[in-house]
Parts: structure tokens; C-alpha cells; sequence
């Protein structure tokens, strides 16, 4: 293609004008990368005028701000804080006219705003259906360097450049608003799941950083007896910094945004009488109030060593964050207000410990027809597993495995009231699925906000060798015979969970020398170095292999094989396991 210039600056023949055109729609709708296009558009441009300085420059709407988003030629300092309000300059004097502006010379141009030694400068308006999306800008060193025909050319090229470019934009905030919903969700998640206070306040400042690429972070919360902000974590480029900062209610930046309860964006803290000078490098602020059910429980404050840097899209990202960030914060506070109250009632808990042993067999009973061994290992001092022998009179057994949600105290308690509450309805003498029923019914009229119970409830009639069951929720019980193993399918919804909820009894004719398993979840749950679980499969090989050993000797297996597949790690759940063998 042919060239304008700077000897001839001739203006292009048709031909050329065509084929120009042509070739700009190829190169500019061939790409929704918006920084690939407006080079795409610098080259395109530097092909038919050879330019010194080119520059791209997008309106911010709400400020009535351009600032430059490409640029050949200038420096990068300079460009980096250059803000040219609408009307100021050659390029504010074709945005504010929405007409190309054309100066031969620029030291006969008082308005102009100097950035490297050129003399002569081009800014042509990118409109967009009638509005106004930025200017293009071009510099020469020389005076009366761009002509009329210069003008008609990019006038002509500028409305298929402002389509391409605002294509781009939009596709790049799809883009961007995708992955940042992607990662607040992320963030949200992770969060959730960190209760120690202060390994939450670092994780919030490192899943910031993906946010936002901050200079300084912190967060300071609310101390209602003192009416003060408080820091209690500070970061600078993901280092933790010691110092520690206190601000009175009202005061600051960070006051500000506290008593407007509404984030607080201060483009040049140098001129804005609010700020409290702490940082030397500070050039820009963003204050975020977290507000937990009404009340402000503190702030995030992002601070930066450049002008203007925060900007909308971080108000709305944090705007989402906040909430996530209090209520986290709020649920740590609370854990370890509770682990302070736990670590008090230490003590208590041995104690509590050795209560609960008393109360639940401490030996296999002797139940005509049966031979049963049983261990019961809690995950903490007090376990929310339970098991209970009830008669029936002289010709029937009960045997009851349970396990309740949640771990330590809480849940040992419950598991006392449900053993409290079987022993008062044995004389009853109930059928399985009717117990299991009446039991539902008492847990949802005695209901405790987050707590349920799992049951397996089997009768055996030693005279018939029949084992008739009621499952609410336990793990299948297992049985071994002639070498094979299997699960009993005995299903239902665990206690204290619906209301008019049915339990299906389920028979299991017995023979001599069959070896039955009940247990909790806490063993085939239970985890090695590699994240895998122990598993039912698991449990039920060592059950089939050692069937012709006695009960007692198969526990011990079982929890040995246990031992072995933790190997080390931290016992998650409490353990039960009754196997009773068929005589």
C-alpha cells in the first residue's frame, strides 16, 4: 500500500483509499484482544501517516477524564498519571468538540500540553453511536506536518476503529467480570472454611492480591469501648509489617468510610484533607467498611503508590467481598471465643470423659446365641458415638450402634439424652421401625439447632436366630458367611431431622458361625497420608478374612488395620465398631 509521506504527504488515490479500507476492516475485526487491536490501529495508521507520537485515549464518563490506554512514543512515567479533563488540550479540545482538532504548530497553541518535543499534533474524536468512547492523538516533530487530507483519512477510519475498540472493551469486561466472579467465589469458599483469626487475616490479604494488586493492605476493626480502628493485620507488597495503626471513630479515611458505611475512593490523598499522612509513599487510598449484621466490625484499607489507581471495577469487587470478609472475620472471633471457653472447660471435659465411659457398657454383654466384642474410640475427650444392649425380656436382645453430628461435648451430650431416651422407651418393647418413629418424634420436640442422630436399631430373637432391623441413617451393617461378605440394605433418614418420617423394618435370617459388623462412620471415613478413605470394601475383607477368628479377636484386627492406614494422622471422627458372631 502506498504511503503518505513526509516529503510528499500526498493525499491517497482511490485505489488506495479502498484497498486501505478494505484492509482496516480485516485487521481490526479479525481480533477481540484490545491491546493486540489498538496496535493493530497504531500500524494501520503509521502505514498511511508517518508519525512520531501516537496515542489512544479512553473518556472515563464519570470524571469527564481521557486517559491514555496505548501509546507509541511517549514516556511511560509520563503517561502513567496523565489525566486530561475534556476541553484541557488539543486532545480535551477534540473530545469536548467531538471534532478532529488540527494544530500546525504547537507553540502557537497556548492550551497545549507538552510531553516529548514535537511541533505539530493531529487529535481526531472515536465515536461510538453518537458517544463519545475516546480520542485519537497524533504528534510529529515537525510544524505543518499533518494536512487536511490527513484529517479526512483518520475521520473516515475512526468510526470502524471506535466499533472494533468498544467490541473489544466489552468482550474484555466479560471477560474480566467472569474470572472475577470465578475468583470471588474462590475467595468466598476459601475463607469460609479458615476459623483461626489471625491465619484468616492473612489469607484475606493474600486472595486480595489476586484482586487487586495493592502497595499496602490492612485491616483494622472496630473497638467499640475505646471508639477506635485497630490494626490487626498490615501487609506491604504480601510482607507482614509490624507496625500497628489506631484511627478514632470519624477520623481518616478509614473513619470516613466507617461513618458513610460505603467504600471511600481517594484518587490523590495529598489533596484530600481527610487523609492521615502514615505512609510516604501513598499517592492513592480505598477504604472499605465491613459491616456485620448493621453494625461496622472494621475496614480494609488498600493504599498505592500512584495516582488515581483504584478505580470502579475495584469498588464493585470489594463491594461483593466485603460481606464475606465480616462474616468471616466474625466467625473466627467467635471460634475462638469458644476455643478460649473450651480451653477453660479442659478440665471439666476429663472429667465428662470418664462419665461417659461409665455410662455406656464397658464390656460386651452375654446375649443368648451370640458371642459380641465392641471398642469405642472417641476422636477427642468426648465422643458423639454411642451403642446400647436393651432386653426385651428373657427371649430378646436389642442392639443399638448410633453417632451423632458434630464432635466433642455438644455432641456427647446429645448422645447421653439418646441413651437416656432408649432405656426409657425399651419396656415398650417396640417393633424397630415403630421405635425408630417414636424416638424421631421426641429428638424434633427436644430438637437442638444443628444436631441429628444416625441409629441402627436391631432385635434378635435368639430362638429363631432372626435379627429384625431399622436403619436410620448408619452406615450398612456388614455380613460375613461361608467366606463372603456383604451390606444389609437397610436404608432410612437419620433422627431428628423430618417430621412424619416412616422407617422400613428388614429381617436377616441368621446362621451359625455368621459374623455381623454395626459401625460408625468414623472407620470407613477414616483417612490416610494420600487423602483416600479406609472404606466399606476395606472393612469388609478384614471382616471375611479372619471370620473363624472370635469377635474380640477381629476388633482388634480392625483397629489395628486402622492404625496402620492413618499412619499417624490425626484421628477426624469417633470409631465404633460391635461385631457379633452366631453361635
Amino acid at each position: 500500500m502506498a504511503e503518505i509521506s513526509r516529503s510528499t504527504s500526498r493525499p491517497l488515490e482511490l485505489t488506495e483509499l479502498l484497498t486501505l479500507l478494505i484492509e482496516v476492516g480485516e485487521q481490526i475485526n479479525s481480533t477481540l484482544d484490545l491491546d493486540e487491536l489498538l496496535s493493530r490501529i497504531a500500524g494501520i495508521v503509521k502505514r498511511a501517516i508517518d508519525y512520531e507520537v501516537f496515542a489512544i485515549f479512553f473518556l472515563n464518563e464519570k470524571t469527564q477524564e481521557l486517559r491514555v490506554h496505548f501509546s507509541i512514543g511517549h514516556p511511560q512515567e509520563l503517561i502513567r498519571n496523565l489525566r486530561i479533563k475534556v476541553g484541557e488540550g488539543i486532545v480535551g479540545r477534540a473530545a469536548e468538540t467531538r471534532r478532529s482538532v488540527l494544530v500546525n504548530d504547537v507553540k502557537d497553541d497556548p492550551s497545549y500540553i507538552p510531553s516529548v518535543a514535537m511541533r505539530s499534533e493531529l487529535a481526531v474524536p472515536l465515536l461510538f453511536k453518537g458517544r463519545l468512547i475516546g480520542v485519537m492523538d497524533l504528534e510529529a516533530p515537525e510544524p505543518d506536518f499533518f494536512n487536511d487530507s490527513h484529517v479526512s483519512l483518520l475521520e473516515l477510519l475512526a468510526n470502524r476503529m471506535a466499533l472494533a475498540i468498544e467490541n473489544a472493551r466489552l468482550y474484555r469486561r466479560t471477560l474480566r467480570q467472569a474470572r472475577t466472579l470465578q475468583l470471588l467465589n474462590e475467595i468466598s469458599r476459601e475463607l469460609s472454611s479458615v476459623l483461626v483469626l489471625n491465619e484468616l487475616l492473612r489469607k484475606i490479604g493474600t486472595l486480595t492480591k489476586k484482586l487487586v494488586d495493592y502497595h499496602r493492605f490492612g485491616i483494622l476493626l472496630a473497638d467499640e469501648q475505646s471508639q477506635t480502628f485497630n490494626t490487626v493485620i498490615s501487609l506491604k507488597q504480601d510482607e507482614r509489617m509490624p507496625e500497628r495503626t489506631t484511627v478514632n471513630f470519624g477520623q481518616g479515611i478509614v473513619g470516613a468510610a466507617a461513618s458513610l458505611r460505603q467504600p471511600v475512593v481517594v484518587p490523590d490523598v495529598s489533596k484530600d484533607p481527610r487523609y492521615i499522612s502514615m505512609n510516604p509513599e501513598t499517592r492513592s487510598e480505598m477504604t472499605v467498611p465491613l459491616i456485620y449484621r448493621d453494625r461496622v466490625i472494621g475496614v480494609i484499607d488498600l493504599e498505592s503508590p500512584h495516582l488515581n489507581y483504584f478505580n470502579d471495577d475495584h469498588v464493585r469487587m470489594f463491594s461483593t467481598l466485603a460481606p464475606q470478609v465480616a462474616i468471616a472475620i466474625e466467625n473466627a472471633r467467635l471460634y475462638e471465643r469458644v476455643a478460649r471457653s473450651e480451653a477453660r472447660l479442659e478440665r471439666d471435659l476429663r472429667r465428662a470423659q470418664e462419665i461417659q465411659i461409665h455410662l455406656m457398657p464397658g464390656v460386651a454383654p452375654k446375649i443368648p446365641g451370640l458371642d459380641v466384642a465392641l471398642r469405642f474410640q472417641p476422636s477427642s475427650e468426648l465422643g458423639g458415638d454411642l451403642y446400647e444392649f436393651l432386653s426385651y425380656g428373657r427371649d430378646r436382645q436389642v442392639i443399638v450402634v448410633g453417632d451423632v453430628s458434630g464432635k466433642g461435648a455438644p455432641a456427647a451430650l446429645y448422645g447421653a439424652m439418646a441413651s437416656g431416651t432408649l432405656r426409657t422407651l425399651a419396656p415398650l418393647k417396640l417393633p424397630a421401625p415403630d421405635m425408630m418413629k417414636r424416638l424421631n418424634v421426641m429428638f424434633l420436640e427436644r430438637k437442638i439447632e444443628g444436631h441429628f442422630i444416625t441409629l441402627t436399631y436391631a432385635i434378635w430373637e435368639p430362638r429363631t436366630k432372626t435379627l429384625t432391623l431399622a436403619n436410620a441413617g448408619m452406615p450398612l451393617p456388614i455380613l460375613a458367611r461361608n467366606g463372603q461378605s456383604r451390606a444389609i440394605r437397610a436404608e432410612g433418614v437419620p433422627l431428628g431431622l423430618l417430621e412424619h418420617t416412616e422407617y422400613q423394618p428388614v429381617t436377616v435370617n441368621l446362621e451359625t458361625g455368621d459374623l455381623l459388623a454395626f459401625f460408625s462412620d468414623g472407620i470407613t471415613e477414616a483417612n490416610n497420608l494420600q487423602q483416600e478413605e479406609f472404606g466399606s470394601r476395606r472393612l469388609e475383607t478384614i471382616l471375611r478374612q479372619n471370620a473363624q477368628n472370635s469377635p474380640k479377636e477381629i476388633v482388634d484386627r480392625v483397629f489395628e488395620e486402622l492404625k496402620g492406614f492413618e499412619a499417624g494422622r490425626r484421628q477426624r471422627d469417633d470409631q465404633t465398631l460391635v461385631v457379633l458372631n452366631v453361635r
